[in-house]
């Protein structure tokens, strides 16, 4: 207990030590045509989040190191992002590295070849998907929160991992929340912020399917994963715009611009949705695979309905506003 206090003290003196910091050398993310914020904010909050896995790592006699290692370097490579705005051809390989090491740490074998390339592109997939989803008030703090209680109640159960990772995570996203779960944010997680909890949430992803031999595991993260792979297969097939550009056809973008629901109560519900997700997966990981099959592929057609009835509804929204 003492250390989780020591913890929340050394992050809680670090976000104000990096909200003066941020603001003196201008460290900040301007609004345009496709942001979801109208005034000048802070970017980078995010930086609690490798900063409490370092924490992790010097506390806890070194444990993960190569996903340690993984984290840090795409921590660093992200955080010049949000000052310099790099190239994805800069960015992309240093994912990969870091997808790598978390593959290794986990202990995922190299054979078949085929299927380890595959989890490399997934990991980048999920990776990036926590990024493209960091953009209203809320969202990145309180869903990554509801994801990792769902490890953290399996875990309980099972023991797999240290859970002073998932715990660490847990205090720097409710202090960073002190920030950004606001109407009108102080600071926003940015590229640092939402690339290091996706590459925490994919390491325990990884880590308990693979050793619990689960597909349920999957859907922890099943609220981000169809709004994304919806909205990439829309952009993709039917816009034709480049899937690397910015825009707003995500359904939680739809949600703000076109029901006008604020940024907390869309990310509230975005939360509580997979908290409840959260809930059957705890129910039935330990069931017969055969029956986990069923659930699995159930839910995923269930939202994948969900996302083309709010997609249609919303559009006509719009196109009757004007």
């Amino acid at each position: 207990m003492k250390t989780y206090l020591l913890v929340l003290i050394i992050l809680c003196a670090l976000s104000y030590l990096y909200l003066r910091l941020a603001v003196k050398y201008k460290i900040i993310d301007k609004p345009n045509k496709r942001s979801s914020h109208k005034k000048i904010t802070v970017r980078g909050g995010g930086i609690l989040f490798p900063i409490a896995i370092i924490l992790f790592f010097l506390f806890n006699n070194f444990q993960y190191p190569y996903f340690f290692t993984g984290v840090i370097a795409i921590s660093i490579i992200s955080f010049l992002d949000d000052i310099y705005t790099l190239s994805s051809k800069i960015r992309f390989p240093f994912q990969m590295i870091a997808i790598f090491l978390i593959l290794y740490q986990v202990g995922v074998p190299f054979e078949p070849f085929y299927v380890f390339v595959f989890y490399l592109i997934f990991g980048v997939g999920i990776v990036n998907m926590f990024n493209f989803m960091d953009g209203i008030n809320g969202i990145t703090g309180l869903y990554s929160i509801s994801v990792l209680l769902g490890f953290y109640l399996i875990n309980c159960n099972e023991g797999l991992i240290n859970s002073n990772l998932i715990i660490y995570s847990l205090i720097a996203l409710l202090i960073f929340g002190f920030y950004n779960f606001r109407k009108k944010a102080l600071f926003f997680a940015g590229d640092i912020g939402s690339i290091a909890i996706g590459m925490l949430i994919f390491f325990l992803g990884m880590y308990f399917t693979f050793y619990l031999s689960s597909p349920l595991i999957l859907l922890l993260v099943i609220v981000y994963g169809a709004d994304s792979g919806n909205t990439l297969i829309y952009r993709k097939f039917f816009t034709k715009e480049s899937v690397l550009e910015p825009h707003r056809h995500h359904i939680y973008q739809k949600l703000v611009d076109n029901k006008c629901m604020s940024h907390l109560q869309v990310s509230a519900v975005y939360a509580m949705i997979q908290i409840v997700i959260n809930v059957l997966i705890f129910k039935t990981y330990r069931l017969e695979l055969q029956t986990q099959f069923i659930i699995f592929i159930s839910l995923i057609l269930a939202f994948i309905l969900l996302y083309i009835y709010l997609f249609i509804k919303l559009k006509r929204k719009k196109i009757s506003n004007g």
